[in-house]
């Protein structure tokens, strides 16, 4: 009988994986090899005999039956986050909350350029000796995947963000070659996958002593980049260097655009995010692992960093990040920063990071208990959830279901016929009446914030 692992069963087959990579690294057969599924994205499949041992299942974060002492992302702050002296249900563990920019990395980062400062620091402060970040891939078909830096010049190639699946199998096999210690950039399930890989391994712990966590709206498939590229008219083979968030000076930050250049002729072409809608709140072309996801802040990062879309900061079109300490040494950092006058940072209120994460947090906590309870009805498998006990109204259930609809509809029609225009007719229908949903749904919670207030 021929053993099938694990991660394969429980995960992929459910359609959870997130693409981490993090079981290929695990796998004690070596069974296991990042692969591009029909729906853009990258998951495990058998390459060699698996011995069935569990491991690649024990690394997985979306391993629907979990060890009790890892059973969530709280757990696990227990173990690794032990430095912070605060709590919220919606963001963890942390120590405090800033919002801010890099005075000499900010300009040639996507967001505040913060992300960027921490990880050059690590490397001149010799904290790390090697920093795990996404960059250019030089593969054929590839745009980006995650590479190993140990030079400033090489993280500033790496300092935008990509919208584009990438996956840690590229890099955490080399691990244990490098000499000396290094840190990770990642979204929420990455950051949660390392840390399941330190519980299993914990020689890892002091391999990896630094962990940056990206908030993440949702991972996006590939089909998401050759969607935009079709719509400033660039054909599927002749896309390079996407950039997914080249920044208006003049405007605000969320007005920003899309551009790659065409290597047929050599020239970029761009196009307004917002001339192509919304791409994040109808969920399309998302991972489904995204909505059984209740991290929002990357609650098990040494230290989180996002975008502030609130008031004033997202008026600037420069960019301005939101950070949230977690450890000593974040705070350590941070601080240093502040004193030498290479950062301009400010304390900002808890009230204020929940906001700026707002629509997320409607999501994936708000609406999380319905769609768990709609996935067990269909029989898939679910990992335990934390915010999994609201109960939200019918209106707001149709807004889901839609936005459900949306997603796996985005894949479908795109692997079908990789076409933009024909995509925006097949789709158009599902999305008008998501967005009708959506008014009526917005429109009634005005109404009541408005009773309430009398």
């Amino acid at each position: 009988m021929i053993k099938i692992p694990k991660v394969i069963d429980l995960v992929v087959k459910n359609d959870l994986c997130i693409g981490c990579g993090v079981c290929v690294y695990q796998c004690p057969s070596n069974a296991l090899e990042m692969k591009w599924n029909d729906k853009g994205f990258l998951i495990p499949e058998i390459s060699g005999v698996c011995d069935s041992d569990g491991g690649c299942l024990d690394v997985c974060p979306f391993n629907p039956i979990p060890k009790k002492e890892v059973t969530t992302e709280d757990d696990l702050a227990d173990v690794y986050l032990n430095d912070a002296t605060k709590h919220h249900s919606k963001i963890g563990k942390y120590l405090g909350i800033y919002a801010g920019y890099s005075n000499q990395y900010r300009l040639t980062s996507s967001s505040g350029g913060l992300a960027t400062y921490v990880f050059i620091k690590l490397l001149e402060e010799n904290i790390v000796d090697y920093v795990f970040s996404v960059k250019d891939s030089t593969k054929v078909g590839v745009n980006y995947e995650y590479s190993i830096a140990s030079t400033k010049e090489e993280l500033l190639n790496a300092s935008k963000t990509r919208y584009f699946p990438v996956t840690l199998a590229t890099v955490l096999p080399k691990i244990n070659e490098l000499k000396g210690k290094v840190a990770i950039v990642g979204v929420g399930c990455f950051i949660k996958a390392i840390r399941l890989a330190q519980h299993k391994n914990p020689s890892l712990r002091e391999k990896i002593p630094f962990l940056i966590g990206i908030i993440c709206g949702g991972v996006k498939s590939r089909f998401f980049t050759e969607y935009l590229s079709g719509k400033i008219d660039v054909e599927l083979e002749n896309i390079r260097k996407p950039e997914f968030r080249i920044k208006d000076l003049n405007s605000t930050a969320s007005d920003y655009s899309f551009g790659c250049l065409d290597e047929d002729d050599g020239k970029e072409k761009t196009i307004k995010m917002r001339e192509v809608g919304d791409m994040w709140g109808t969920g399309m072309f998302k991972a489904n692992a995204c909505d059984f996801c209740d991290d929002v802040t990357t609650e098990l990062a040494d230290i989180s960093i996002g975008d502030a879309w609130i008031h004033p900061f997202n008026k600037d079109g420069r960019g301005t990040n939101v950070l949230i300490s977690r450890t000593n040494l974040s705070e350590i950092i941070i601080q240093d920063g502040i004193k030498k006058g290479d950062v301009t940072i400010e304390n900002i209120s808890l009230e204020n990071i929940l906001m700026s994460q707002q629509g997320s947090f409607n999501h994936r906590h708000t609406a999380l208990k319905y769609r768990v309870k709609r996935a067990k009805k269909r029989g898939f498998l679910v990992p335990p959830k934390r915010h999994s006990n609201y109960n939200i109204t019918n209106d707001f259930k149709l807004v889901q279901r839609y936005r459900m609809k949306v997603r796996s509809f985005s894949l479908y029609i795109w692997a079908k016929n990789k076409n933009s225009l024909a995509f925006d007719a097949a789709i158009k229908r599902k999305l008008s009446i998501l967005g009708y949903l959506t008014y009526l749904y917005q429109r009634k919670k005005r109404i009541i914030k408005r009773i309430q207030r009398k």
